[in-house]
């Protein structure tokens, strides 16, 4: 089992981490042009993107788990009609965020707070980057169908071609061009319509033979849309929690000046580099336990979630020693600004319990989206969202201000996976009684 988890996390960890990669480049970027107000543009709408984008991961995480479990019942009908269903849904769903940019433009900051040049370099962001929509979201849908077929190294290659394009161009962009938040956007959206394209082709490369062709309305039936739809929706406001959790940790950030701004947005890269990295494991718990449900296997299944765990406390306590160590030296490779690195400085203790406090929620994530036990998970980000984040925030927040920001991070990330634990009996290992 080891070796079938390692098979599908070595690819989704490569994978991964050219996107926390991504941002590093980014941020480094914008931390050498002079001003923090660059940092704090590009983590602002990289904040709004988030949202949107984020708002529509349940297509990714409701694809892999029913997509292996089509594939542990050897259903090539339901896996073809999940891919056609996926992605149109993504399609209409770019599309309209398109058509409806200016309002969420337009609400998105008034909903946000900064200075007022950070604010115009934001919407200029915003104002070329929306059009990476329907590709970004289109990518949401075919990498969770890779994954559910058992296939991690496609989503890799694709990951890998579009961050280097990406970082490449940002690059080139900037330092050639001489760009500033703009090269960064349309870099992004350049790679993404990149990656779409190079799915597409490995799907007509390798499953066009085994892909079964159907009409409109078999893909949008009725009783299985609505299967579908309905784990999605749990996944979606399960999602909304984890967006609301984190626009308001920015947004508050943003409020109480732009060197605050510079110094949580550099140091939530911490939180994303641990992230990306063990969701490589995540997506093979997708992977395994749908498979393993599929077969009716519990054995199988009982076993994936045991390794992973095993493998998962490994890797954060490894990431808190490199982070306690380490620490400060990875924020100098950020920034050339040393009043953010001063700032940071206060701060940094909070990071370096981020990877043990938050492990077993990521692992969690994974087991569930492969057991498409979606109503736990909404249940889960609901109770760690309203019962420990924004209450411990805001009995903390007049005493320690910034502080208290990252202490309600901590408890958010920490109870999911306690309330995962609590659940897992009967939302996981109960479908196989």
């Amino acid at each position: 089992m080891n070796k079938e988890i390692l098979r599908l996390a070595i690819p989704n960890i490569l994978s991964n981490i050219a996107i926390p990669l991504l941002g590093l480049v980014d941020l480094t970027l914008m931390g050498h042009l002079g001003s923090e107000k660059y940092i704090g543009a590009i983590a602002l709408g990289t904040m709004i993107f988030n949202f949107l984008y984020w708002g529509f991961a349940f297509l990714r995480m409701g694809t892999s788990g029913f997509t292996a479990q089509a594939v542990g019942r050897k259903d090539e009908k339901e896996t073809s009609l999940l891919l056609y269903r996926s992605m149109s849904i993504a399609i209409i769903g770019g599309a309209l965020i398109i058509f409806f940019q200016f309002p969420i433009e337009w609400l998105a900051m008034k909903l946000i707070s900064g200075g007022e040049e950070v604010e115009n370099l934001t919407r200029y962001y915003f104002s070329i980057r929306i059009w990476a929509a329907p590709a970004t979201i289109a990518m949401f849908s075919l990498s969770g169908w890779f994954i559910g077929m058992q296939n991690a190294w496609i989503p890799m290659i694709i990951s890998i071609v579009v961050n280097i394009a990406n970082i490449a161009l940002s690059m080139f962009f900037i330092l050639v061009l001489g760009m500033t938040v703009e090269g960064v956007a349309l870099g992004t959206v350049i790679s993404q319509y990149l990656g779409l394209l190079l799915g597409i082709f490995f799907i007509w490369k390798k499953y066009r033979n085994s892909l079964i062709c159907f009409n409109i309305p078999q893909v949008f039936e009725s009783k299985e849309l609505r299967r579908f739809m309905s784990v999605n929706s749990d996944i979606f406001f399960r999602t909304a929690c984890v967006i609301l959790t984190f626009t308001f940790f920015t947004s508050k950030s943003a409020a109480t000046n732009d060197l605050i701004l510079a110094a949580n947005s550099l140091m939530l890269q911490f939180l994303m580099f641990f992230s990306y990295l063990i969701d490589g494991f995540a997506y093979a718990g997708e992977a395994l336990v749908g498979k393993s449900i599929g077969e009716k296997s519990k054995q199988n299944l009982i076993s994936v979630v045991k390794k992973l765990f095993a493998w998962g406390a490994g890797v954060a306590f490894l990431f808190s020693l490199i982070y306690i160590f380490g620490g400060e030296g990875i924020l100098r490779l950020l920034t050339s600004e040393e009043s953010v690195i001063v700032t940071s400085r206060a701060y940094m203790k909070w990071v370096w319990l981020v990877p043990i406090l938050s492990v077993s929620s990521f692992v969690w994530d994974g087991v569930y989206i492969g057991a498409t036990a979606s109503k736990a998970m909404r249940n889960t980000l609901i109770s760690s969202t309203f019962l420990f984040f924004f209450p411990l925030y805001f009995l903390l927040n007049s005493q320690l201000g910034n502080h208290a920001l990252w202490i309600a991070l901590l408890a958010f990330m920490g109870s999911r996976g306690l309330v995962q634990t609590f659940l897992a009996g009967k939302a996981v290992f109960s479908q196989l009684d």
